[in-house]
């Protein structure tokens, strides 16, 4: 039986991670109060704490508005990534890609490429914090579906022009009401200068959505769990050798799904599609990756030997280069390798 305190102490990598969505509450109260804002603890968990169902994810994307008119500044943000680095480090995630919207955080007078040097630091500051017990971090630049085409061009070319630990670029946002396609110069840039490309898709009825990032060229997609509506489409997913970066507690409250045990997750590994599991936001949907592996593999019916793989696609299917990943992947295939050995003794 799988259990949270042994995949606590498992090496565990997340993909799909968002800075704003993982504030800590505590922390919030005092960034506020820093900019002379009202805000108690129990405000700021009423107003950043997902509910366990939203009715759609229009309404769950509001719980995003306070963290970000918070971290406005080069210190919170820098703060607010070092603690995340802390949170992660704490439960055993070696490797992990944590995106955020660089657009969102120009309210009080940063550019752009002050954005990206605040959230780098932070990592730098929480790695020196932490030492070996710090995560392996890479930065995915987030562009947003309803911000105009030719600013997330421009978003594009300076986050690869800013380099490591930027790796990556994304886009994100309300899916219903603002297609992808008008953003396909964004990724055009962003692979010519160099940085792997995901994108959020899936999380509002239909398959339409799913397929237009598709058409991007990414190597993953953050979510993409109405693919399941289409069985051409996931023998598209299957053939590219796509990744859905998949977040079922999230899904839950976004609506796509009615409860963790409706999660096609199990059902897209055993077609052959590349799935990983990730908490999404610690903070709004009140997880933790632990969490959410144990959980979900409960509620799914995973076997040891699915958990197992589908933990060990976090590193395998990571934006960092190869050689940076290998010596992580190993340490954790051996790692889940004796744990499965000793569950299936026991």
């Amino acid at each position: 039986m799988v259990s949270l305190d042994v995949v606590r102490r498992l090496p565990k990598a997340e993909l799909h991670l968002h800075l704003d969505g993982s504030l800590r509450p505590a922390t919030a109260v005092e960034l506020a109060d820093a900019i002379g804002m009202p805000l108690t603890l129990e405000d700021a968990e009423r107003r950043m704490v997902g509910p366990e169902r939203c009715t759609d994810q229009a309404e769950l994307l509001t719980f995003f508005d306070l963290p970000i008119a918070l971290l406005q500044t080069s210190e919170a943000l820098e703060r607010a990534t070092a603690e995340l680095v802390e949170d992660l480090a704490l439960e055993g995630v070696r490797y992990a890609e944590v995106r955020w919207a660089p657009r969102l955080h120009l309210e009080r007078g940063l550019s752009i490429d002050a954005v990206i040097e605040a959230v780098a630091t932070g990592i730098a500051r929480g790695a020196a914090a932490h030492g070996p017990t710090a995560p392996l971090v890479g930065l995915i630049v987030t562009a947003m579906r309803q911000h105009p085409p030719q600013a997330n061009v421009d978003l594009a070319e300076r986050s690869a022009q800013f380099g490591a630990p930027v790796i990556g670029f994304d886009l994100a946002g309300p899916e219903a009401t603002w297609p992808a396609p008008p953003h396909a110069a964004a990724f055009n840039a962003a692979r010519d200068g160099g940085l792997a490309l995901t994108a959020h898709a899936g999380e509002a009825p239909g398959v339409a959505r799913v397929r237009e990032v598709l058409d991007f060229g990414v190597r993953r997609v953050a979510h993409g769990v109405t693919a399941t509506e289409d069985p051409d489409l996931v023998a598209l997913l299957r053939d590219r050798d796509i990744t859905l970066d998949l977040c079922p507690t999230s899904n839950v409250q976004a609506a796509v799904v009615a409860d963790l045990a409706s999660h096609p997750l199990a059902a897209l590994h055993r077609s052959g599609v590349s799935v990983t599991i990730s908490t999404d936001d610690r903070t709004v949907t009140r997880t933790t990756l632990t969490d959410e592996l144990v959980q979900t593999a409960l509620a799914v019916g995973l076997t040891d030997d699915e958990l197992a793989t589908i933990a060990l696609n976090g590193f395998r299917r990571a934006f960092a280069p190869p050689m940076v990943m290998q010596p992580l992947i190993a340490s954790a295939a051996l790692a889940w390798d004796a744990w499965r050995s000793e569950t299936s003794i026991s």
